[in-house]
């Protein structure tokens, strides 16, 4: 990138952003307890589409993948006829925007599910902090249901489904956040992953679940309207583990066969550092990975 200008465009597949600045995902928390994108994300949105890409706070796939008040979600019709209107309303000043697909993994209590049942995760391994903000008020973290293998392709399709949706809505393309101690993060790291199936153990397994979830989406969108985002230096949601390096490249790696549109890369600061070893940087992603390469966190 050395001499290239931020305010340059720059091909993303088919499409070409106006400029090399990305708006990242931020949970706003406006979607109401109906999760439904409404007149107030419609602004949100379109005010902020001289960016050259928007990408959407977090969406979530299911009602298993609730785990924050008010977020909204992509998973019914009215959900999907609520973001049609926010992505008309940026297309109409000129805007590009994605979305973000988010599962919130053990990162999630069951004040959030009407039957109660309990978060998720790859093993029955709880977040170690205080609490949760929760329907009900903060509540302790709760031990995640560790997910039985046969659970697993069910969330894949929930993936798929999301995709579709977010395609019918208008989307230009969609993120899977793969980062911050959600599900995708915990299956990849070994802190959180410790499943004895074809899920867990060696590197190669711990990626499998984020690789079936790239392969089923990229049935829906072209490879080029699809992007990654991982957090291989952070400790939110009780995250960081000693293999973070050669899980991460590992990642990087594979993800650059599939010719996504980017991969997103998330920085500490703000978030925590973890003391695994020096923090992993753009220029040791770009090494492994060939495509664009986009760094949040700390550089405004």
């Amino acid at each position: 990138m050395s001499g290239t200008n931020l305010l340059s465009p720059i091909s993303l597949g088919s499409i070409t952003l106006k400029n090399r600045v990305a708006m990242a995902p931020m949970t706003r928390a406006r979607a109401g307890i109906e999760r439904l994108p409404n007149a107030r994300l419609m602004k949100y949105y379109a005010d902020r589409a001289s960016a050259g890409l928007i990408i959407s706070e977090g969406t979530v796939i299911s009602d298993q993948a609730i785990g924050w008040n008010q977020s909204p979600g992509i998973y019914t019709d009215e959900m999907q006829h609520g973001w049609r209107e926010v992505v008309d309303a940026v297309h109409r000043v000129g805007g590009v925007i994605f979305m973000q697909l988010w599962h919130t993994g053990r990162a999630s209590h069951s004040s959030f599910h009407a039957d109660g049942s309990l978060p998720v995760a790859p093993s029955a391994l709880a977040i170690n902090g205080d609490s949760i903000h929760t329907p009900t008020g903060k509540q302790p973290y709760e031990i995640p249901r560790a997910l039985e293998t046969a659970d697993i392709p069910g969330i894949v399709e929930d993936y798929r489904h999301a995709a579709e949706r977010a395609k019918a809505a208008g989307f230009d393309g969609i993120e899977l956040h793969g980062a911050n101690g959600y599900l995708v993060d915990e299956f990849l790291q070994s802190k959180t992953n410790h499943r004895t199936d074809q899920y867990g153990g060696s590197v190669e397994n711990r990626f499998r679940f984020l690789r079936e979830i790239v392969e089923s989406v990229t049935t829906v969108w072209p490879a080029n309207r699809v992007g990654v985002r991982l957090s291989p230096n952070g400790v939110y949601n009780d995250m960081g583990s000693p293999d973070f390096r050669e899980t991460f490249l590992y990642a990087a790696r594979q993800l650059d066969l599939f010719g996504l549109g980017y991969l997103h890369v998330m920085d500490g600061l703000r978030f925590g550092f973890h003391q695994f070893g020096e923090p992993m940087t753009l220029a040791e992603f770009r090494t492994v990975f060939h495509g664009p390469l986009m760094g949040n966190v700390g550089y405004t």
